[in-house]
């Protein structure tokens, strides 16, 4: 069983789309294993971005996430890395797959619904900055 970091944006928050988005991670075989509403600051959003520092979009993605509440989730099942980057979808909604998350609920390449961990790497580097060794345990 694998792990990984999923996070419902602040804008898809905003409209009302949790509870549609987790079904939808339920209805892929995903088990919820910690999930949280948080208000990331600006300093905090900049700190779980840190690897995009430099890049033209990070001050807006920072802030961005900073606008307001965000649902972090860590989930786990079977190739959960890949299988979750697949039902999301391309970062830009108009490139991304019909039936993905992002094509159905995504507004534009910031305000897409949904972060997803986009490697193990990742994973293992996202997941302890919102949940901490007491909040899960791993199913089998």
């Amino acid at each position: 069983m694998e792990q990984t970091l999923a996070i419902i944006k602040p804008d898809a928050v905003q409209r009302n789309l949790a509870g549609k988005i987790l079904a939808r991670l339920e209805a892929e075989g995903f088990v919820i294993l910690g999930l949280k509403m948080v208000y990331l600051s600006n300093q905090d959003a900049e700190r779980f971005y840190a690897v995009h520092r430099g890049r033209p979009f990070f001050e807006s993605l920072t802030s961005y996430m900073a606008s307001g509440p965000a649902i972090p989730i860590l989930l786990q099942r079977d190739n959960a890395i890949q299988t979750l980057r697949e039902l999301m979808g391309a970062t830009n909604p108009m490139q991304a797959a019909t039936g993905t998350i992002r094509q159905e609920f995504g507004l534009d390449v910031e305000k897409n619904a949904m972060h997803g961990s986009d490697s193990p790497a990742s994973a293992v580097q996202e997941i302890p900055f919102f949940f901490n060794y007491l909040e899960f345990r791993e199913r089998s």
